[in-house]
């Protein structure tokens, strides 16, 4: 075994790599670029290494500069994770040859299966069915445009290199591939350094199921059963879940033996996984292998109760696979939850910037969160969204999802938007809840996952006020002792010392404060009572009585009808409410403040998110129709469109292909009245 480890990546699986090492004795060492200097995962490992700017491509993505930390540092081997470097053959052969050992898949094996095309034709050859499409060399547009169109449409078209939705779009017809090519194309080469791309046929309510393998040096692989990724959102996975619903034994060990098939006719050595696409009536195709961990590993660890990360170890350093395939079980069911920093309300655009309140629910044997970031840290645009993974484990598919819900409403993110709300609502949709899977179970149901903002109810308008009440009592003493006579500070009863509803001689104190929801302003009106209690009045509907304490930065709240907990996390004039399964955004109206005079520029396109532009469609003086695309921005390596709103003509244009624009920047000026 090795006695020291360079861990080449970043973010939770940098974490979950160095905790299982830990674990078995081994000495890790983290890598970071000047974004992640102060990053969780460098603080997890025994010792760190700066290996460059922020960019990707200038240190995550820079093997030369990797290969040279770990000799620096006396690691005997590399762990890449998952993306980044861990799929580049090259890189993987340049770890061998400065003596150093990939902890993965031989450079033959990841060159076979790096290619989709050419993984498609081996598994083609070997027998095993593929979906229709084209795999061609020959990337000329107007070639790639004639055979899609013999495909049929809706096609696929895919990155050759890519992974994790990077580089995958859908043309729906003729018209849309143009414009669908070159988008895949520039996400392709900005994710993997290479632009070239497949086509599939696009099938209707596929399922996606995957086999989890790992093969050792001598000969012997296995199957740790399958997972069910069919849950997802622009082709990214959202829930992942061990086993797959429904999926009968002998299914199950049909696709097991094919992808451990697949995986000896390539020499593969370590953990891997073999992905098909799956009709409804079970029939099903090979997709892709993805020659390292991936992202879902979790649930296979929580339902077989191994530790892949353990066994990659194992493998690398010489040793036999711990387990032979006959003595391998699974045993309940486990349900995935990626948590991202991304914002539903405003079409899934990233979210950028400082992390004030971080709360994730505690570990267990049936709750697990893996995750690379905490309180203070900064979500960049450099790297992917996925802050953490919560993974809850049942004795069933249902009581894992319940527990899977209850451990999300635990989760509390504050100063970047998350998608945690969004995955509640799917989770708890009856179409999930059933196991109606299948990859457009998202778009299908948008309208239910996807509601117009709500309104704050009465509780979280009562935690609101009540965090108020308490944040200026507080300040109203800490005033009182600043101003109080030194006499005071050595009596207990001094009077200066009091801080209580009886702040005047004029009587009890009465507290009105106003806040802002999706849905309009609301004033809550606050008469604290000398039992303790405190008297609640909202938009003067009657008065509600509560008690309340506050404990570990949470209040414990009392009213008629019983009792509820909630957190209260102050961000400027913004007031992030976490109560009763619901997170609401409420801003504080304060009376004395000055209102700003906004002028209204009807006809600016501003930045939705900080970014690059990555192309402009337009020059000045066009006339564009409405839903033109005129720019794209580039963030957390996704592409996100700018179109024109209203039809109109191209005033001004303020940035560059190649330049970085912040959030709010005004991009594109219309002349004309556009809607938005």
């Amino acid at each position: 075994m090795f006695d020291r480890i360079l861990i080449a990546n970043r973010g939770e699986i940098a974490c979950r790599v160095a905790r299982t090492a830990r674990r078995m004795g081994v000495a890790t060492v983290a890598v970071y670029s000047d974004a992640d200097r102060d990053a969780l995962h460098v603080e997890s490992c025994d010792e760190a290494i700066r290996i460059g700017p922020p960019a990707p491509r200038d240190s995550y993505l820079n093997g030369e500069a990797i290969i040279t930390a770990a000799l620096a540092t006396r690691a005997k081997a590399v762990h890449p994770g998952y993306g980044f470097l861990s799929e580049n053959e090259g890189f993987a052969a340049a770890c061998a040859h400065a003596g150093l050992v990939f902890i993965g898949p031989p450079p033959a094996a990841i060159a076979a299966m790096g290619s989709k095309s050419e993984a498609k034709a081996i598994m083609s050859r070997a027998g095993v069915p593929v979906v229709p499409g084209y795999l061609g060399a020959d990337q000329d547009p107007a070639v790639l445009a004639r055979e899609a169109a013999a495909i049929g449409w809706p096609v696929l078209i895919k990155a050759i290199a890519g992974g994790g939705g990077k580089g995958m779009k859908g043309a729906a017809s003729a018209g849309e591939f143009a414009q669908a090519l070159a988008s895949a194309k520039r996400e392709a080469q900005a994710s993997f350094g290479d632009d070239r791309v497949l086509l599939e046929r696009y099938l209707i309510a596929p399922r996606h199921i995957e086999i989890q393998v790992i093969a050792d040096t001598h000969g012997n692989a296995v199957y740790l059963f399958e997972r069910d990724c069919s849950v997802q959102r622009r082709h990214q996975k959202v829930l992942e879940e061990a086993p797959a619903p429904g999926l009968d034994p002998a299914r199950r060990r049909s696709m097991g033996e094919a992808a451990v098939a697949a995986a000896k006719a390539i020499g593969y050595v370590g953990a891997g996984t073999v992905e098909f696409i799956a009709e409804q009536d079970g029939t099903f195709f090979f997709m892709e292998m993805n020659t390292r961990l991936q992202v879902e590993h979790p649930v296979t660890e929580m339902i077989t109760g191994l530790d892949l990360v353990e066994w990659q170890f194992r493998v690398a350093s010489g040793e036999r696979l711990p387990r032979r395939q006959d003595e391998l079980a699974h045993h309940g069911h486990a349900i995935e939850a990626r948590i991202y920093a991304e914002d539903p309300e405003r079409g899934f655009l990233p979210s950028i910037g400082r992390i004030i309140h971080w709360r994730m629910p505690s570990a267990s044997s049936r709750v697990r969160v893996d995750t690379g970031y905490r309180a203070g840290d900064i979500v960049s645009p450099f790297y992917d969204p996925m802050l953490a993974k919560v993974i809850a484990w049942g004795e069933d598919r249902d009581r894992a999802r319940q527990r899977l819900l209850h451990a999300l409403d635990g989760c509390e993110v504050v100063g970047i938007a998350t998608n945690t709300g969004f995955l509640e609502r799917v989770i708890g949709h009856a179409a999930f809840a059933s196991a109606q899977l299948d990859t457009g179970l998202i778009d299908a149901n948008r309208d239910a996952l996807l509601p117009p903002p709500a309104g704050a109810s009465r509780d979280v308008l009562i935690a609101a006020a009540l965090a108020e009440f308490l944040r200026v009592r507080d300040s109203a003493g800490a005033a009182l002792r600043e101003a109080s006579p030194p006499s005071a500070a050595a009596d207990r009863w001094s009077p200066w010392n009091a801080v209580d509803a009886w702040w005047n001689a004029s009587g009890l104190h009465h507290l009105a404060f106003r806040y802002a929801d999706a849905l309009g302003e609301h004033e809550c009106l606050l008469r604290p009572r000398s039992d303790g209690r405190v008297a609640i009045e909202i938009d003067a509907a009657p008065a509600v009585d509560a008690r309340f304490e506050e404990r570990a930065g949470r209040l414990r709240i009392a009213v008629a009808g019983g009792s509820f907990d909630a957190t209260v996390v102050a961000d400027g004039d913004l007031r992030h409410v976490h109560a009763k399964g619901a997170r609401i955004r409420l801003r504080y109206v304060d009376p004395l403040a000055q209102g700003a005079v906004v002028e209204e520029h009807v006809g600016r396109l501003t930045a939705p998110m900080a970014g690059t532009v990555v192309a402009v469609f337009v020059k000045t003086g066009d006339i564009v129709e409405k839903g033109a695309a005129l720019i794209v921005l580039e963030a957390m390596k996704m592409e996100h469109t700018i179109a024109a709103p209203a039809p109109g003509r191209v005033a001004a244009i303020h940035f560059g292909v190649g330049d970085r624009v912040g959030d709010g920047a005004s991009l594109v000026e219309l002349d004309g009245e556009p809607s938005s």
